[in-house]
């Protein structure tokens, strides 16, 4: 009993002094050793730890010809046997990318100066110039009722101003005419037009994320980018970019789209080039698009190219109106009036100029898409994810204070304050999530993974957000029409969950089985070892590898028993309060998800490809990790103002405990049971000890989003407020802002005992205590007032 003593207080002085790992095993060795020869310790468990540890240093540090024969050797054949063969596809997604903070966590032992040390991006003068014109002129002039309703498209009047200020030109440089503008000023802008409308985001954002400016940006020649960037951002060209094809939508690799080497006339001359069929649908912006980017299966049957008959994904710019294109009719995706459709190709020639990036791009088209990917799903769908929840929030607690039921604002019921809670928390939350994304990419990362996370958490956040807020506003969120400002967002939030790589997919397939191999610091170097033609050198790799891969593992296994004894207390931590708290337990479930995910990766090998509900719910503890952190910074980035402290807390908890579930689960549906039972010793030993946000904490944050603040505008920062006293919006804001200024006047009144009768006109009561000197004049005017606009705000819409 005393050496497990020991040995556990040498744990908590690794775990508080952070020694390497030799260096703990040499200090335990040592210690074992003193106490054992004074009878402190027992001498035969004694004598059993120091022969473990003898050759745990023995096989680590000193025998390396025994290690590699005895243990690297036979581990180097188990995992090239145990290792499905690796497709070019997969290659390609594995090392497309970068990564950052995501290794970190993966890393579990997170380095906090990675996340607090990077510069916070913030909007140049050009852009917040370009935010406040182009940007708010181009919300003032939307009306979304018509766009949906009436029109189904944009007006030409919005189409005109889209294109003459460069809105299809935010990322190009300025050399092609564009604006140059930061991922995190594509990502503001992208946010306060979802605020206003779907459409306008989405006619916005296409052309600046996956589409031929994107790669042409990064792959395109000189002279394709000469000809067609300043065409691009100008609007005289319009793009879209066709991958999905009827058979093959999540498995675009799967796609038959397929074009062939062969000569063919293009301006006159014979050339080389493909010929090409392809059927595309779901194609954003394509019914209305000048120029198609698009991506098909390169084949190479009379080897005019190379000796290779299979070349790969290749991507191509076709103008739309070549012989042999096809646009079809509109799709309608959930009444959004966004032009999106298929299209399709039969023989069609493309010259080999047309493949972006020339010849000696062909084949390589899959890595393109796989590393642009991060611009759609890093900057684009976060950001209108971001601006449906600022919607939902900003409305839902000025509605929430308005609206009264019982004789009481509705925001004073609990069940409404928990609702309030969920939509305020978990908005700051996802917000939190778009903005480190940013971060990332300002810093020239392509966080592959991360992006991933990101899109999949903040759009699935996103419809948790609008959902509640429809619950709320009860009628007014179900009746149609223009005064409606929830409804075609609550309509088109599906969207955002499929486009990109479908929301389930991502998370059961993506985000762990791609952050296993990218993120982890030493699985990828083994795989690729182990799959080296030269067996010798990759043995010699491999070794290497698994040295420090033992290290971690035994490192982290440590943590997660020590930090989960303590419940996060030994974890080092950053900062002070709730971000010292919450930094203290993403050190610890950093530890147990990095330790079991390398127990699981190394007992189930290749068969995890197919434990989907178990890789979703190691998805599910990494993407909340990185939320929490994502809220840790941002709280602190803005200086940790105590008034933002309800909304950061309340979202750290929730993210927090969702890891915390997500490992529960994982251990409770472990394919060995018996086993998952053991592991959760290591996992939780002092038990699960994270829970969702109080009732005081939901209420602090449900009182936030009913006061007007400097709180309130932070959480709901560039959301489009409009000043058309005949606007809805601007009518709730209003509304809102007069039931506060009467809010002590209306309670005084009942306290008295001053309500109107049912039977009375509101107008005569106001006069009747006027006339009693009970108000004055000017108290009946602002009492006028409020309930005027009021009653226009709560009134839904009705038609013939």
């Amino acid at each position: 009993m005393v050496t497990i003593l020991i040995l556990l207080l040498l744990v908590f002085g690794f775990l508080w002094l952070k020694l390497p790992f030799k260096n703990w095993l040499i200090t335990a060795l040592g210690v074992l050793l003193v106490t054992m020869i004074f009878g402190i310790t027992n001498l035969f468990f004694s004598l059993i730890f120091i022969v473990i540890f003898l050759a745990m240093m023995g096989l680590l540090y000193f025998a390396p010809g025994a290690r590699k024969q005895f243990v690297s050797a036979r581990l180097f054949g188990l995992v090239k046997q145990r290792m499905p063969p690796i497709s070019q596809t997969e290659r390609d997604a594995i090392d497309a990318g970068t990564v950052w903070w995501d290794a970190e966590l993966f890393s579990g032992n997170p380095n906090w100066e990675v996340l607090f040390g990077a510069k916070t991006p913030s909007l140049t003068e050009p852009e917040q110039a370009f935010m406040d014109g182009p940007v708010e002129r181009l919300c003032a002039m939307t009306d979304d009722w018509q766009i949906t309703h009436e029109l189904n498209d944009l007006p030409d009047t919005v189409w005109d101003f889209i294109k003459n200020n460069n809105f299809f030109g935010l990322n190009a440089a300025k050399e092609y005419g564009g604006l140059a503008f930061s991922a995190y000023a594509q990502s503001c802008i992208v946010q306060k037009l979802a605020t206003r409308s779907g459409t306008v985001a989405v006619t916005v954002m296409v052309p600046n994320s996956l589409g031929p400016a994107e790669l042409l940006l990064h792959y395109g020649t000189d002279q394709q980018k000469a000809y067609y960037l300043p065409r691009l951002a100008s609007g005289e060209e319009v793009p879209c970019f066709g991958l999905t094809n009827p058979w093959a939508g999540s498995d675009a690799v799967g796609m038959p789209d397929c074009g062939v080497v062969c000569k063919g006339k293009y301006k006159g001359k014979s050339v080389l080039g493909f010929r090409v069929n392809w059927e595309k649908r779901y194609i954003t912006l394509g019914p209305v698009a000048t120029l198609l980017g698009l991506a098909f299966k390169a084949y190479d049957p009379d080897h005019l190219l190379g000796s290779e008959r299979e070349l790969g994904i290749t991507c191509a710019l076709v103008p739309t109106k070549t012989k042999g294109v096809s646009i079809g009719s509109r799709h309608l995706p959930l009444n959004g009036s966004f032009q999106n459709g298929p299209n399709w190709g039969k023989d069609v020639f493309i010259p080999m100029q047309w493949i972006i990036g020339g010849q000696e791009k062909v084949g390589q088209g899959w890595r393109m898409l796989m590393e642009s990917l991060a611009a759609g799903r890093g900057i684009s769908l976060p950001a209108a994810a971001a601006g449906a929840a600022k919607v939902s929030a900003r409305t839902s607690g000025a509605y929430a204070r308005i609206r009264e039921q019982f004789g009481i604002e509705i925001g004073n019921f609990e069940g409404i304050e928990e609702v309030l809670a969920r939509i305020g928390g978990l908005t700051y939350l996802l917000d939190s999530g778009r903005i480190l994304m940013t971060t990332a990419l300002s810093l020239g990362q392509k966080p592959a993974v991360m992006s991933a996370m990101v899109k999949q958490q903040c759009t699935d956040l996103s419809r948790k957000v609008v959902n509640d807020a429809m619950d709320l506003h009860g009628g007014k969120g179900v009746c149609m029409g223009p005064g409606n400002y929830l409804a075609r967002i609550y309509q088109q939030i599906p969207i955002g969950i499929t486009v990109e790589g479908a929301n389930i997919l991502t998370r059961s397939l993506i985000i762990f089985g791609q952050g296993s191999m990218r993120c982890h610091p030493y699985l990828l170097k083994e795989i690729q070892a182990a799959s080296m033609q030269d067996e010798a050198e990759g043995l010699e790799r491999f070794d290497a590898a698994m040295v420090s891969h033992i290290e971690h593992v035994a490192s982290n296994k440590m943590r997660s028993f020590g930090y989960g004894l303590s419940r996060g207390w030994l974890a080092t931590g950053t900062g002070r309060g709730l971000i010292k708290k919450h930094s203290r337990t993403i050190e610890h479930l950093s530890a147990s998800f990095a330790w079991l995910a390398d127990i699981t990766l190394f007992s189930l090998g290749g068969n995890l490809k197919r434990k989907e509900m178990l890789s979703g719910r190691f998805a599910d503890v990494m993407s909340n990790l990185y939320l929490a952190s994502a809220t840790l910074k941002r709280f602190k980035d803005n200086g940790e103002p105590e008034n933002d402290a309800p909304l950061a807390d309340w979202a750290c908890q929730y993210a927090l405990y969702r890891a915390q579930q997500a490992l529960d689960g994982i251990l409770r549906n472990y394919p060995n049971q018996a086993f998952g039972k053991l592991l959760r010793l290591a996992v939780f030993p002092g038990g699960r000890y994270l829970h969702m946000p109080t009732d005081n904490l939901s209420r602090a944050v449900s009182d936030l989003l009913q006061t007007p603040g400097a709180a309130r505008d932070r959480l709901t920062h560039d959301m489009y407020i409009p000043t058309d006293p005949d606007d809805i919006i601007a009518q709730l804001e209003s509304a809102f802002e007069l039931m506060v200024e009467t809010r002590v006047l209306r309670r005084r009144l009942k306290k008295s005992g001053h309500e109107p009768l049912e039977t009375q006109d509101y107008a005569d009561w106001l006069k009747q205590l006027v006339q009693q000197k009970v108000i004055a004049k000017q108290e009946s005017s602002l009492l006028s007032q409020t309930r005027a606009l009021v009653r226009k705000v709560i009134d839904v819409d009705d038609f013939d």
